[in-house]
């Protein structure tokens, strides 16, 4: 799994710890807050958590099942930042305060947004949602 723009780790730090079979991988360009992911990692003992001090579109290799982002990007720009990270099958799931008609217009057309998940966070009076997204099937 991927988190693209980590920040101060959500949810990459929070899926390595509720999810420890999972490999983590959070990506930010602002080396501060890699660190502090790696701090995090070390003392709460997630060897299933790393943390790269990067630009994603800059990542070359591996590809991941799941790529993820919180108050990252555009919907388009996540996509097409990411999409050479994307393993075969992989989906990926956006975050959102809400998703306007633009942003779901401006979805690149090989990709599908399946499913808009509405998310109540706890302590906060405001509107999130889920945005689930995977690539067109090809014949």
């Amino acid at each position: 799994m991927l988190d693209v723009g980590s920040g101060a780790g959500l949810p990459g730090v929070v899926l390595a710890i509720c999810e420890p079979g999972w490999q983590v991988t959070c990506v930010d360009a602002v080396a501060k807050k890699v660190s502090f992911i790696r701090q995090v990692a070390a003392e709460l003992g997630l060897p299933n958590l790393q943390a790269s001090h990067q630009r994603v579109e800059a990542m070359a290799g591996e590809r991941f099942g799941l790529i993820t982002s919180r108050a990252f990007a555009t919907l388009a720009d996540f996509v097409n930042l990411t999409r050479e990270r994307l393993a075969s099958g992989g989906r990926w799931a956006a975050m959102k305060a809400h998703l306007a008609a633009d942003e779901r217009e401006g979805v690149p057309a090989d990709v599908e947004l399946f499913h808009v998940e509405p998310l109540t966070v706890p302590g906060l009076d405001a509107a999130r949602c889920l945005v689930w997204l995977r690539p067109v099937a090809t014949a």
